[in-house]
């Protein structure tokens, strides 16, 4: 193909008494053009191509979620982009377009995919489900299973200083891990704020009261056979406290400052458990955001934030490593996204080098849809639920997405993720009961199919409604309602049986 468009000014010449020079030929910009204008995809998706030519590297803009836009490179004014569409598990055809602009050009590429045949979007006895590897971190996550938190425990804190019981709830027991284990988790994730515990600049001391209590529950989950995630949890929260990346972000001193204490403070904690065995898992900070859960600063500083937290990640990792003891150099680590946001991981979360390869894993969290999990604001789930009762949409189908990305995008190239919070507050009747169990059953099942170990949050908060996540006493473990007993039945079962997602699709409350 011509890369240029040559065209003569004019096509006579004109001879004078002397004879005039001929004038050149004008150069007019290559017209921006796509060698195919509609791409037409199967019900099982895959990937197609199509080629693009123009003066200048062009902008490529997908109107949708259900494919990936991917150019290869700009060489000669043309390059091949491919494009990626997931399967339809939908029984309608989907259409879409891709806009494609250089300068004051734009062009479409039109897209279709021909209906699913599952019926809904359930799910099929064909799920992806992920090969075991010899990988270190994927083994680890594995393992992980289904997991539960201890919230508002350790993480509880009032005027700047953490407490154990500061929220509501009793101090852990030996007998709360034994039962948390006997009722089939795999998992204990124990959130730590360690604020009001903490000495002054540079060492950062952490007071040995404190670390030892929180070294004393770890040795109760350990002994009970559980698996541990321990972390840095709301030292960070809205940037309100000391990991504040609001204010590290535009300030290079207070970003240095934070980075020193980072290392300072995961240095001891690393060092108090090197003894430990890969059972204990660190996962560097919670909910990291600027107080706009994504929605704030963030969008419009220039990837500023971001980048702030992805070297903390990075000083948390050198922390560990640094600190001591054959067990830390090759433990497992959680490097937590942006506001631990799927979507936020997927753009903007930067692994860090590490001394191993396959020690990490990337932490995200997952309260979807939110004004039916967290807050009670509609009260049913699903396919069945009354459309009056739910969040509007496909619910289950939305739900998937977010696995299937995480899984396209990490587990797929050997990255491991777990969710470390999901859940769904208890209900007050019998038919929102049902409801929450199905979620939970639902849930359960796609963290099993696409290899994404998740957590469920427990705060110790009794009754139903809003942030009403109690399931298991902290100081007991027994369960704290028959409710309660069932969520936990359904979830864990649905993890551990032989039931496609489909079969628990079709078996969604009437």
């Amino acid at each position: 193909m011509k890369k240029f468009l040559y065209i003569l000014a004019a096509l006579a010449v004109f001879v004078a008494c002397g004879g005039d020079d001929v004038e050149p030929p004008q150069l007019l910009p290559l017209k921006l053009n796509v060698d195919k204008t509609e791409l037409l995809f199967t019900e099982a998706g895959g990937s197609l191509e199509f080629k693009v030519t123009a003066q200048d590297n062009p902008d490529l803009s997908p109107w949708d979620d259900w494919y990936t836009v991917k150019k290869g490179p700009w060489n000669n004014h043309e390059a091949v982009v491919t494009v990626t569409a997931q399967a339809n598990q939908t029984t309608e055809e989907r259409t879409s377009k891709i806009s494609v602009v250089c300068g004051d050009q734009k062009l479409y590429v039109e897209l279709k995919q021909a209906a699913g045949s599952s019926g809904n979007t359930g799910g099929t006895t064909t799920e992806p489900v992920p090969e075991p590897t010899d990988n270190p971190a994927w083994k680890a996550a594995q393992k992980l299973g289904i997991g539960w938190n201890l919230g508002n425990h350790f993480d509880a804190h009032n005027n700047g200083v953490s407490g154990e019981t500061f929220w509501g709830n009793p101090k852990a027991t030996q007998e709360t891990f034994i039962k948390v284990k006997a009722a089939g988790f795999s998992t204990v994730r124990i959130p730590v704020t360690w604020m009001g515990h903490i000495g002054e600049a540079p060492e950062y001391k952490i007071e040995e009261a404190w670390l030892d209590r929180v070294a004393e529950v770890v040795g109760y989950a350990e002994k009970a056979g559980l698996n541990v995630i321990l972390n840095m949890h709301h030292d960070g929260a809205d940037s309100a406290y000391w990991l504040d990346i609001k204010t590290a972000a535009l300030n290079p001193t207070v970003h240095q400052q934070i980075m020193d204490q980072i290392i300072a403070m995961w240095s001891q904690i690393a060092w108090k458990f090197q003894d430990k065995g890969d059972f204990l898992i660190f996962e560097a900070f919670n909910e990291i955001h600027d107080g706009g859960w994504g929605w704030g600063a963030n969008l419009n500083d220039s990837g500023k934030q971001y980048k702030c937290l992805n070297e903390w990640n990075q000083a948390f990792v050198g922390a560990v490593r640094g600190s001591g003891g054959q067990n830390n150099m090759e433990r497992l680590l959680g490097i937590p996204a942006y506001c631990t946001n799927a979507d936020f991981a997927i753009e903007t979360l930067e692994l860090p080098d590490d001394y191993l390869e396959d020690r990490l894993m990337v932490s995200v969290h997952c309260y979807d849809p939110y004004d039916y999990t967290l807050p009670a604001k509609v009260s049913e789930w699903g396919h069945t639920a009354r459309a009056s009762n739910k969040v509007a949409g496909d619910n289950e189908g939305d739900l998937r997405k977010t696995f299937v990305k995480l899984y396209e995008h990490f587990v797929a190239k050997g990255i491991p993720v777990y969710l470390g919070e999901f859940g769904c507050v208890n209900r007050a009747t019998a038919r929102e009961q049902a409801f929450q169990q199905y979620y939970l059953k639902y849930y359960a099942k796609l963290s099993k199919v696409y290899g994404i170990p998740s957590v469920i949050w427990d705060n110790g908060a009794r009754g139903h409604g809003n942030e009403r996540h109690a399931f298991i006493d902290h100081g007991n473990g027994m369960y704290c309602s028959p409710e309660a007993e069932a969520a936990i039945k359904a979830l864990v079962g649905s993890y551990n049986d032989n039931l496609t997602l489909e079969q628990v699709y079709n078996n969604a409350p009437k």
